[in-house]
C-alpha cells in the first residue's frame, strides 16, 4: 500500500454514482481513482482508492464534507497517521473478511 502524493481542492470530484474520484496532480493533469471504501479512523474519516485502470496499489486520503454535503479529500499530513490508517484499513478488511465467512 502505498500513499500517492497528490493535491487536492474542494474541486475534487466524487461521482456517488459510479463511485469513482478524480483528483489534481501535483505535476499537472487528473488521475481516476475508484473508491474502495469511505471509513472512520481515530475519530477522522478517510478515503481509500485504487487506479481506475487496475493496479494492486491502494492510496489514502482525509475524506470530508462542507456544510452543503460537497465532499472533498486531503492528503494525509504525517507518516504516523498513514500508519494508523493503513492498520485502521487492514483491520477493516480482516472484520470483513471474518464476517464472510
Amino acid at each position: 500500500m502505498s500513499n500517492k502524493k497528490n493535491s487536492s481542492s474542494n474541486n475534487d470530484i466524487i461521482d456517488p454514482q459510479e463511485m469513482f474520484l478524480t483528483v489534481e496532480l501535483d505535476e499537472g493533469g487528473t488521475e481516476t481513482f475508484q473508491i474502495m471504501k469511505i471509513f472512520e479512523a481515530n475519530g477522522r474519516d478517510y478515503i481509500a482508492v485504487c487506479p481506475e485502470n487496475g493496479g494492486e496499489d491502494v492510496y489514502f486520503y482525509r475524506y470530508f464534507e462542507d456544510a452543503d454535503g460537497e465532499p472533498s479529500i486531503d492528503n494525509i499530513a504525517s507518516d504516523e497517521e498513514f500508519e494508523m490508517v493503513t492498520d485502521a484499513f487492514d483491520e477493516l478488511l480482516d472484520e470483513e473478511m471474518f464476517e464472510q465467512m
